[in-house]
């Protein structure tokens, strides 16, 4: 990661997670400067349209993990932007369903959350995605009294200016507030002056976090994302959608972290596909974590992974609070 831009959160490397009074410190700085802005970016929208890869290109960092697969992000990341004149606290949130569980209860819950307490929204589509689809979503956001960048993902996919001409006409019907940006995040295109227009938004205020803060997640936060991230590109149907990972040792020693995790999954056929013939499936999505997670801390890693069978957590309260996704 780049180191320039801002703190890189693996340097919060101890086992226990920060308070909010250690992440927050901003707001009294006295060397911040006049005029200085500070906002909410919060990036909503349905799933797979690119709201995580839209996110790490704004924020300049591999904050949220990235796959072809829906429901990839089940959490609201916060992704921070600091300059000497500005503080930007993106969001990247879960792509807006209609739940099927509790899990994607808390995810929309999520979602929903970020249309409350934004600066600016931005709404991300795609020129595939039916724009009918979760139209209630779409008329709170049509609603919203806050500035609305509606963000047309992936328009390398088009053929020609015709088709995008029709798309942009079909959505100014839909968010006929909303200032409309064509974009590829995947190739970086236009994503310049979409960041430029944000900081036009930002209202005048002194920063939320620390000037030197990233992101809102602690070290052990990426841990688990980066071996789901290579769960749900390993494995196909249910299984990646049935598991969870818990980070349950993290010990750092001179240029060596050792990290103990648990893989958790809903039934013993599911621990069997995860685990592989031999162990080979498990060994696999342990190398390929253990080389993403060395790169992201700059240090060796030792990576143990286990796998054990939580019946039905996706639907159990109490195990979503200890995972995280109900307070």
């Amino acid at each position: 990661m780049n180191e320039n831009k801002n703190v890189n959160p693996a340097e919060e490397t101890g086992a226990e997670i920060k308070s909010i009074d250690e992440i927050l410190g901003g707001m009294t700085s006295p060397n911040v400067k006049e005029g200085h802005k500070a906002g909410f970016v919060n990036i909503v929208g349905n799933p797979n349209v690119g709201k995580s890869t839209l996110m790490n290109d704004l924020v300049g960092e591999r904050v949220s993990i990235i796959t072809s697969k829906a429901q990839t992000t089940r959490h609201r990341i916060m992704g921070i932007v600091n300059t000497p004149d500005y503080q930007i606290v993106f969001s990247d949130t879960p792509g807006v369903l209609k739940p099927k569980y509790k899990l994607q209860e808390s995810m929309l819950e999520f979602s929903e959350g970020a249309l409350t307490d934004a600066d600016v929204l931005l709404y991300v589509t795609d020129v595939v995605e039916d724009p009918t689809k979760n139209a209630d979503f779409l008329a709170r956001v049509a609603k919203e009294d806050v500035p609305v960048l509606l963000v047309i993902n992936k328009i390398d996919l088009l053929k020609g200016q015709d088709d995008l001409i029709a798309i942009v006409d079909r959505w100014k019907a839909l968010l006929p507030k909303a200032e409309i940006f064509p974009t590829s995040a995947l190739e970086k295109f236009n994503t310049s002056n979409l960041m430029k227009r944000i900081v036009e938004l930002l209202p005048v205020s002194a920063p939320y976090f620390g000037k030197d803060a990233l992101t809102d997640k602690p070290a052990r936060f990426f841990v688990t994302e980066i071996i789901r991230e290579k769960i749900l590109l390993n494995y196909d149907k249910e299984v990646p959608y049935s598991t969870e990972v818990i980070v349950e040792k993290f010990e750092e020693k001179p240029g060596s972290i050792h990290i103990m995790a648990v893989v958790y999954v809903e039934r013993d056929s599911q621990k069997g596909i995860l685990i592989g013939k031999g162990g080979s499936m498990l060994k696999r999505v342990g190398m390929e974590s253990r080389k993403d997670i060395e790169t992201f801390f700059g240090k060796r890693v030792f990576l143990e992974l286990f796998v054990k069978v939580e019946p039905n957590w996706r639907n159990r309260e109490n195990k979503l609070k200890a995972f995280g996704y109900v307070e």
